[in-house]
């Protein structure tokens, strides 16, 4: 139990009764969520790291959440729109929160004027317009991230509920550049020199890659008061 504690500690995760643990992709959603007192455990935006993660803290937790930015894949939908769902799809399977939260999660999106929809867990960013039309329109899932999936399976194997909580960053007629699509760092961080290397062979996606930074940011912003507000419902569940 000791080892195991430490182990939760390098993640980052300190836990207490009644946990949820958010799943993120970056530093920076990690933060948020624990500044409104969620415990939190960053995948850094690979399939692998955010399964050992999770895997490493899930059993420690009686809610999964999966937290942070997210695209678009449903037309309608703008930087900063905040998406909560109890539904999680990926290429062959679809997962249903506990039938006892639904209506909680419901009753806080309309609090939050959020929208309500399932949301596509995703293995590779799709960084086009014809690869997030494609999605939506095969999946129905108005939102995409990569870390949902890994989220449901877990909650799965577990038998316990999960969310999800995302502010869209990218909307579905974005198409992200090169530079955008750099892995992250293992700590869910940009890696900066990769980046600054992406946009030296090809500096006319600057612009563009301004645009994206711009939208991550007000996502992030657009996060923390209903990470704030998720906490207080699921404290209460």
């Amino acid at each position: 139990m000791i080892r195991q504690n430490k182990k939760l500690w390098a993640l980052g995760v300190s836990f207490l009764a009644n946990t949820v643990l958010c799943t993120t992709g970056l530093a920076s959603e990690a933060k948020i969520a624990r500044r409104a007192g969620l415990a939190a455990v960053v995948g850094g935006g690979d399939h692998r790291r955010t399964i050992a993660v999770v895997e490493e803290a899930a059993s420690q937790a009686e809610c999964l959440v999966s937290f942070g930015i997210a695209g678009a894949l449903a037309p309608g939908l703008k930087p900063g729109d905040i998406v909560l769902s109890t539904e999680i799809v990926d290429e062959d399977r679809r997962w249903l929160s506990s039938a006892l939260l639904r209506p909680q999660i419901s009753a806080l999106a309309r609090e939050l004027g959020a929208t309500e929809g399932p949301v596509l867990g995703a293995r590779m960013v799709l960084a086009t317009r014809t690869d997030k039309r494609r999605a939506w329109q095969r999946t129905g899932a108005i939102a995409v991230d990569l870390e949902s999936a890994v989220v449901a399976r877990a909650s799965a194997a577990l038998g316990i509920p999960f969310v999800v909580l995302r502010a869209i960053a990218d909307p579905a007629s974005r198409e992200l550049p090169p530079a955008a699509l750099v892995p992250l760092d293992g700590d869910g961080r940009p890696a900066l020199v990769q980046v600054l290397a992406s946009v030296m062979r090809r500096p006319q996606q600057l612009p563009t890659l301004f645009g994206v930074a711009r939208e991550a940011r007000q996502a992030l912003a657009a996060l923390v008061g209903p990470a704030h507000a998720l906490n207080r419902v699921l404290a209460g569940a």
